[in-house]
């Protein structure tokens, strides 16, 4: 059970469903079960679709496909699969296998850090922070840090506020088939 409601369009307040339809039209037309939650709240919604902004300025200096890794590996180490399997989607149907990614050496640094962040944030080594160094600006690592922060956040919002996974994503669930 949904600890945080999904308001319905129709009775969301007037200013909540104007914000919720601009963003809407501007990012695929659709609201999903997360960013409905977050709709009674128009600040709250506000805040975190900030996520998207900095998802339009990292994608085009690493690409979408580097950011999905980045993205899927934080919110499955966090344990989140409605963020995971968001990402999972992505991946998939962009043709790469998220258990077994074939990557570029940047990616791979992505997918580490990212696990890193979600996992075990206090003991990164400075190995890490080295190869993190020699690969992106203190701008870009700002960039890519306050990103992963908002997806922890997500995370933390849809695990907590026990959110159902938006319709379709739990075909993506590669654990079932594994058990299967």
């Amino acid at each position: 059970m949904t600890f945080l409601p999904i308001t319905p369009h129709d009775s969301l307040k007037p200013e909540a469903r104007a914000v919720g339809d601009v963003f809407a039209s501007s990012h695929g037309g659709r609201i999903t079960n997360l960013q409905g939650a977050l709709l009674a709240n128009v600040p709250s919604f506000v805040a975190y679709v900030q996520w998207y902004s900095l998802w339009d300025e990292i994608a085009p200096w690493i690409g979408e496909r580097a950011l999905s890794h980045f993205s899927y590996a934080i919110s499955d180490e966090n344990g989140c699969p409605g963020s995971a399997l968001f990402f999972r989607k992505n991946l998939v149907e962009a043709g790469d296998d998220p258990d077994n990614p074939q990557v570029t050496e940047t990616e791979r640094l992505l997918i580490d850090w990212g696990r890193l962040i979600a996992g075990s944030p206090h003991d990164i080594p400075q190995e890490f922070y080295d190869r993190l160094e020699a690969a992106f600006s203190p701008e870009r690592r700002l960039t890519l840090l306050a990103f992963a922060g908002l997806t922890v956040a997500m995370n933390l919002l849809n695990t907590v506020g026990r959110i159902p996974l938006d319709e379709g994503l739990s075909d993506y669930d590669g654990r079932a088939e594994q058990q299967g």
